[in-house]
């Protein structure tokens, strides 16, 4: 099974550091996930060999792809069995369309804290599994896909609607 990585166009060096660390790559293949790719952005990681553009590698019985950006990350959302991604919305908002399983780290070093009041708010209604880096571990090991809400589908009308209420058209 696929996990997919994402931090998105910042640095969140400590989602990266944990994502490959022992303890969650460990997690990761005794819930039976054997590739883990990652999407690591501007972020730093402390060990070499993972800091070109991109490297593959195997590390505690999970083959490992790293790479910093590509122009679209559809194509392994939509391949991965568990997506854990930054807080961002545009991200979250992506993967939930796509029906994927989500646990997210909110990025607490960016300014007002947004991500965690989005990660907070969807996690109430059940659609996706927020954590934080030091609980990375436990989340994925105790995650369960099934228990997670579906995310409605994209309604353009209610949209237009409250435009049009706005501008006085109905």
């Amino acid at each position: 099974m696929l996990v997919f990585v994402t931090v998105g166009s910042t640095r969140f060096d400590a989602l990266v550091e944990a994502s490959i660390s022992e303890p969650v790559l460990c997690t990761l293949r005794d819930s039976g996930y054997n590739r883990l790719i990652l999407q690591r952005g501007n972020s730093v990681i402390e060990s070499e060999e993972f800091n070109r553009e991109s490297c593959t590698i195997q590390r505690h019985g999970v083959d490992i792809e790293i790479w910093r950006f590509k122009p679209s990350i559809q194509c392994e959302c939509e391949k991965a069995d568990l997506v854990i991604s930054h807080a961002g919305s545009g991200t979250v908002l992506d993967v939930l369309r796509l029906g994927k399983s989500l646990i997210v780290v909110p990025n607490s070093t960016l300014l007002d804290n947004h991500q965690e009041e989005l990660a907070s708010a969807l996690q109430i209604l059940g659609h996706l599994k927020a954590t934080s880096i030091q609980d990375l571990a436990s989340t994925i090991a105790s995650f369960e896909p099934r228990d997670l809400v579906p995310f409605p589908p994209f309604d353009g009308t209610k949209f237009s609607k409250l435009v049009d209420e706005e501008m006085g058209f109905i």
